[in-house]
């Protein structure tokens, strides 16, 4: 990969406007000036590192999971477990028998899920006071209920041990309960939060929700940032910013002023964390104006931990040790975006080396971003803070300009990611190459191209609205059971034909809210389908998924690095967020 990332002069024509990236923290390195800080590796994870690799050297690949390795607490002190790790037995090529190897993981290493125990939420009840009112297909009710009951599976605590022995866990202590995606995702995930905060609203959970936030609070505080997750080798890097988002829902049903006013500073924290330093990019037009826009870049050049050995494997035709390093601040950053992996974020769509995570703003972050600001304005004034709503305010209005003037093109009536590199933009079609900002545009059909909607600023313009919608329909995204995250089936999961609750969440909720019937009909009817799609899976396998085939009613997602997970957090709340915005008449078919 190229070094120089973020230093190209750019033409971009608006049509006689000219761009130009004119700022973004850096520091320097061996490897080039664009090289940023990394966050240091505990011991104990560079040994469960090892643990990992020698893992897979006795087991081999097939169902090899490399994040349980690193999910495992340690029973005596590393220095101890260390020593009889080094004085295995060994064959020339590093790998131990499997009797050996057995041997030491029952003797010296507890479980992955160790960390973590069973928890009965306080707020729980089996049907809640006025849950799902508009739902009167019984059914429906019926397994809304189910999908209700599972947050008690998904409920945890951190274990006392934990506290007591930091040092022996990569699990992070945590102050409140919480709740957990489910399968291999063992901890607290960021983004995951949003939609699992929306779920327990619908269920009247709203102490477990006020959990959750107060948890990640207690990350941000104590890391400078959310966390991607809650565990030790999350802390190099964060995840969608939503954070904002929890706690304006939360407060909107319940009146809650204290509980405002106490995130209200962490809220200002997390926005300080997006720009500035590394995430930063200031691009400058030829009128002199200047927009601030965020990107992803995590504090990261080496294989993460939790997929150390994947990433060792993505990398090894990389022979220089810059351009590695490189690499793995990409993959890094990318898991960073939520969406990882996808070909959104790579040059040549068929290398995965070629991710570019860095060298793109997106337009979803920065519509999280929006969103922060604005809930932050809005937090504010429900909390008698003038000084901080007018600057914040300011600060969305400034984003507004910047999202309207970088991402939108009002050709496609879409919103595109930006390239910071010029002539590094996937190829696509119909587009004249003479237009500068179509070529820094990545013009391929994504999921996140409709994000914006979900901002009142954006939703609540009409006219905007039926020019998107006229888009939209158009884009080859909506599909038989809900909205696919892309039109490139390359095998990642964040490509087709999986579909995300996510995504299907922030697009429908926005065409809902708008002023358009035809949006709203729209809205209603992507609800409906994956509803549907969701209760067949749910049926056949006895499980919520993590993700769905958009081309087949019924069926879940794959592709990625790990097996489908089942659970599942924020695919149980978008669910009960549908039920309880759309209902479900008495007489309406349920099923595909």
């Amino acid at each position: 990969m190229a070094n120089n990332h973020l230093h190209f002069l750019f033409l971009l024509l608006l049509p006689s406007l000219f761009w130009l990236p004119i700022s973004a923290a850096e520091s320097s390195s061996s490897c080039g000036g664009h090289q940023g800080p990394v966050v240091p590796i505990t011991p104990l994870l560079s040994f469960l590192v090892r643990v990992q690799e020698t893992a897979l050297q006795t087991f081999g690949g097939r169902n090899f999971d490399p994040k349980f390795y690193v999910d495992v607490s340690l029973r005596f002190n590393l220095s101890h477990t260390q020593k009889v790790f080094d004085d295995l037995p060994r064959r020339r090529d590093g790998s131990v028998s499997v009797q050996e190897f057995q041997r030491f993981v029952a003797g010296y290493l507890e479980s992955a899920g160790n960390g973590l125990v069973l928890h009965q939420p306080v707020d729980f009840v089996a049907e809640p006071e006025g849950f799902l009112p508009k739902v009167k297909n019984a059914k429906v009710r019926a397994w809304a209920l189910e999908v209700h009951s599972l947050w008690r599976n998904l409920s945890r605590k951190v274990s006392d041990e934990v506290r007591e022995s930091p040092d022996l866990h990569t699990l992070l202590p945590l102050p409140e309960p919480v709740v957990i995606p489910g399968s291999r995702f063992r901890e607290v995930y960021y983004w995951d939060s949003y939609w699992v905060i929306r779920g327990l609203l619908a269920s009247k959970m709203y102490d477990t929700a006020k959990s959750i936030v107060t948890n990640l609070i207690y990350l941000l505080d104590t890391y400078g940032h959310v966390l991607n997750g809650a565990r030790s080798y999350y802390t190099n890097r964060s995840q969608p910013p939503l954070l904002s988002a929890m706690v304006y829902e939360i407060y909107n049903r319940t009146g809650d002023v204290k509980f405002a006013r106490k995130a209200l500073p962490a809220l200002i924290k997390e926005h300080e964390f997006w720009t500035s330093g590394e995430h930063k990019i200031t691009v400058q037009d030829g009128q002199a104006a200047k927009h601030s826009l965020s990107r992803y870049y995590a504090k990261w050049n080496k294989p993460r931990p939790e997929s150390a050995t994947i990433d060792r494997d993505s990398a090894a035709n990389i022979s220089d040790s810059c351009e590695k390093q490189d690499f793995y601040r990409e993959v890094a950053s990318t898991a960073e975006s939520g969406w990882d992996f996808s070909t959104r974020w790579m040059r040549n769509t068929s290398d995965f080396t070629t991710l570019s995570t860095t060298s793109i703003l997106p337009v979803d972050l920065n519509t999280y971003l929006l969103k922060l600001e604005l809930d932050i304005a809005f937090l504010a004034k429900a909390t008698a803070n003038r000084t901080v709503a007018r600057r914040f305010t300011k600060a969305s209005e400034a984003r507004i300009q910047a999202i309207k003037s970088v991402f939108w093109n009002a050709k496609k009536g879409q919103w595109f990611d930006y390239w910071l590199n010029h002539g590094s933009a996937p190829a696509h079609k119909g587009f004249s190459s003479k237009t500068q900002k179509g070529n820094h545009q990545n013009q391929n059909a994504f999921a996140s191209n409709f994000v914006p909607l979900w901002i009142d600023q954006f939703h609540s313009d009409k006219a905007l609205v039926e020019r998107v919608l006229k888009s939209f329909k158009s884009s080859g995204l909506i599909r038989a059971t809900g909205i696919a995250t892309s039109l490139t089936n390359s095998g990642q999961q964040w490509d087709f034909p999986n579909g995300w609750a996510p995504l299907q969440h922030v697009i429908v909720e926005g065409l809902a809210r708008s002023g358009s019937s035809k949006a709203k009909a729209l809205a209603e009817e992507i609800a409906v389908r994956w509803i549907n799609s969701n209760y067949i899976v749910y049926n056949n396998t006895g499980a919520m998924h993590e993700k769905l085939d958009v081309e087949a009613c019924g069926e879940f997602g794959g592709g990625g690095e790990y097996v489908p997970q089942t659970g599942f957090g924020w695919t149980n709340g978008v669910v009960l967020a549908f039920l309880e915005e759309f209902g479900w008449p008495q007489d309406k078919k349920l099923g595909c």
